[in-house]
């Protein structure tokens, strides 16, 4: 009689149970929603004020910088936000 072949498959061992679930920490959510508000705020009395001619005087020194601040608190809270849990 012939012999039957041998299993060559790995023997099934079930998955290892997964560690708690990663939360985000407490900080997080509220810096990222502050920046999105700050840079958006920024960027909008930069142009109200330069459309009716109030003289801001931190941003009338920056001109057209206060545009980059305010892009880059908004980037910088969509960076946050790839963090988020």
């Amino acid at each position: 009689m012939a012999k039957s072949k041998v299993r060559k498959k790995a023997v099934y061992t079930p998955p290892q149970k997964s560690k708690a679930p990663e939360v985000s920490p407490r900080w997080l959510a509220p810096t990222m929603v502050t920046l999105w508000l700050v840079g958006l705020a920024w960027i909008a009395v930069y142009y109200v004020s330069a459309a009716t001619g109030v003289d801001i005087p931190v941003m009338s020194d920056l001109h057209s910088w206060n545009l980059l601040i305010g892009f880059v608190a908004i980037i910088l809270g969509v960076g946050l936000s790839t963090k988020w849990r």
